[in-house]
């Protein structure tokens, strides 16, 4: 069986099959056998992304029923206050959807962190700020949802762990086994 903790670059499908000229998985990781991606990481997302060909283990850790904590570290356009991040503990609901409470807090910006290609924008005139931000369902594009209804767009997302599985050392575009 194949597990594997892979640091998704930016701009790059969390799939092996070509689409258009986008980067994918297969630009990375080169194995004879193509473990499947275990949840999604969005194209302009980065960070841990799960893959495996264990069915049991993709449904176990996919089944919102199972509510694994996923993590995020998010670069926000503008510095939320205390009563901003509450309304993520309290779970938030949108016109469309309703997401479950989160954890939130604001912290430093991350001194590991690699560079991305292209570089975010910035706006001299808006302040930037990162969040900590962990959730227990993985709902299309809901961290990015969740931080433009509170008000601060993401700049930047990236995915540190899934579980008790953390991206830990992995450079961009590196992968590791991990032990199941």
């Amino acid at each position: 069986m194949i597990y594997l903790a892979f640091n998704k670059p930016f701009q790059v499908l969390s799939q092996f099959k070509q689409l258009d000229d986008k980067a994918t998985l297969a630009d990375y990781i080169h194995l004879p056998e193509k473990p499947k991606a275990v949840g999604r990481l969005d194209y302009d997302s980065e960070g841990l992304l799960l893959l495996s060909d264990d069915i049991r283990f993709i449904q176990k850790m996919t089944d919102p029923e199972e509510k694994i904590e996923k993590e995020y570290l998010v670069q926000v356009e503008g510095i939320p206050e205390e009563d901003d991040l509450f309304k993520f503990t309290k779970g938030i609901r949108t016109q469309t959807e309703f997401y479950k409470p989160a954890k939130a807090s604001i912290i430093k910006e991350p001194v590991f962190l690699w560079e991305r290609n292209p570089p975010i924008r910035k706006r001299l005139a808006i302040p930037t700020s990162w969040l900590r931000l962990v959730i227990r369902e993985g709902k299309h594009r809901q961290v990015r949802k969740m931080t433009a209804f509170v008000g601060f767009p993401t700049l930047r997302l990236i995915r540190v762990r899934v579980g008790d599985i953390e991206l830990g050392k992995l450079k961009s575009g590196e992968y590791r086994k991990i032990l199941k």
